[in-house]
């Protein structure tokens, strides 16, 4: 039956190498189980995310594996959790207290259908195509920088400052040392080709974080919690699953339009690149992209990306995106969806470990943050600096405004004006596509709409 289903030997592997390959990706991408809850849980009921992370990561990996059958996982986006997070909910709705989170997972919701729409009628093309190339490696760079700067907050290594804004934090504390323990943990990991690094490095600072509790070096009190992990509620407690699953709020939606459409664009925009280069990377290193660079039943690799986003929202989690982690398995010999199911099988069986990963602190998930920035970050070495200027300044401004603006949606605001503007003024409005204007012109309704608060 797997033979028939995944067609196992035309793609040259077997059950137990694509199994083993599932378990490889499981366990280089389960950080995710911990950093997401850390994350949304600043807003969110932690439980509640993580049981809504594991089951949307599962489904959707079922649906990449029977639908697509690629051996491709999925899960909640770093990056675009962290904009759900400090950005929306803290940042620009935060008069709105607790219930913030409402806006940013109907947000998801739309952009999870509006995603369904273009892949079934195959506009996704349409769209990719239409942005420049810089943009698009801008992005990818600043989201890195971004996701950095949340895990050295996290881990307390940046500071506020009232005179200079950012400063270098106490390292006195347990968590300052332990997360940068756990980095170069995570780094000599990584170069030596230990599968699943980031996840030991995490348990191992985690561990490490336990010695200091129990020396008396981490105190625990208001601002720090216990380390240990509390099983007094038994291994898995869905009750969480109450405060996060089906929060809409389309009533406030409705009566801030440009605002959520601003909301909404952005987590559109930053999943759709971030799947397409996840799954063209991942599909060349495996060998399953066609002789003219193609990847077959691209339509099925978007449809289940934006099926479990749509899922995700509805259960209680940020967007649901296709892991680069999925290159682990590939490495392992992955090369159908049988390793995808796999993957997604080892998500529901870890919901049953809820109170271990819900005990992990932010400091031990500060270096897997730290390090998956640093693989983002090597975007920049693909933009083209001594090209026309509107793409330099363009790709520039999406990477300086991420991290400095402490928002994914202004970084690519900044970074698609300035490119607009100054195509027009090097009277080279011919080379703007049809969507960079209709982008444009949402961004600039946006601006406007900033300035009528004034």
């Amino acid at each position: 039956m797997l033979e028939k289903m995944f067609k196992l030997k035309a793609h040259g592997t077997t059950v137990k190498t694509e199994i083993l390959a599932g378990l490889t990706t499981f366990l280089a991408m389960a950080y995710i189980l911990a950093v997401n809850p850390s994350i949304l849980g600043a807003v969110m009921d932690p439980n509640g995310v993580f049981i809504a992370t594991a089951i949307a990561s599962a489904v959707a990996t079922f649906f990449m594996a029977l639908i697509a059958n690629y051996p491709i996982a999925l899960s909640a986006g770093l990056g675009l959790n962290a904009y759900f997070a400090y950005t929306v909910c803290l940042g620009e709705l935060s008069d709105m207290g607790d219930q913030a989170f409402t806006v940013c997972l109907t947000a998801v919701l739309v952009e999870g259908l509006v995603f369904i729409l273009l892949s079934a009628f195959k506009f996704r093309e349409q769209i990719i195509n239409g942005i420049p190339h810089n943009l698009k490696n801008g992005i990818s760079a600043g989201i890195g920088l971004f996701v950095a700067f949340i895990g050295l907050q996290g881990a307390g290594l940046v500071v506020n400052s009232d005179s200079t804004l950012v400063d270098m934090g106490d390292f006195s504390t347990p968590q300052v040392v332990l997360a940068l323990v756990g980095f170069i943990i995570i780094v000599v990991l990584c170069s030596l080709n230990v599968p699943g690094a980031v996840l030991i490095g995490i348990l191992v600072t985690w561990i490490l974080g336990m010695c200091a509790q129990a020396s008396g070096w981490y105190v625990v009190d208001e601002n720090n919690a216990s380390l240990f992990p509390n099983f007094s509620q038994g291994l898995v407690n869905f009750s969480g699953l109450k405060n996060t699953a089906f929060k809409f709020n389309f009533s406030w939606a409705a009566s801030n339009i440009i605002q959520f459409i601003a909301i909404t664009f952005s987590f559109l925009f930053v999943d759709m690149f971030d799947t397409v280069g996840t799954v063209i990377g991942v599909a060349d290193k495996a060998g399953l992209l066609d002789e003219d660079g193609k990847l077959p039943r691209v339509g099925s690799v978007f449809m289940s990306d934006a099926l479990g986003t749509t899922i995700g929202a509805c259960l209680g989690t940020s967007t649901v995106t296709s892991f680069v982690e999925s290159s682990a398995g590939v490495a392992a010999g992955g090369r159908t969806g049988l390793t995808a199911l796999t993957t997604g099988v080892m998500f529901l069986v870890a919901m049953f470990l809820s109170p271990v990963f819900l005990a992990i602190p932010s400091f031990a998930t500060a270096p897997a943050l730290v390090y998956v920035g640093m693989l983002m970050i090597t975007s920049i070495k693909k933009i083209e600096f001594d090209g026309d200027i509107a793409d330099s300044a363009g790709a520039y401004m999406a990477l300086l405004m991420m991290p400095l603006t402490y928002s994914i949606a202004n970084g690519i605001m900044f970074g698609v004006l300035t490119w607009v503007i100054v195509k027009v003024f090097e009277r080279k409005a011919k080379d703007i596509s049809p969507i960079m204007w209709v982008i444009f012109g949402l961004f600039a309704l946006r601006i406007v709409s900033l300035i009528a608060k004034i």
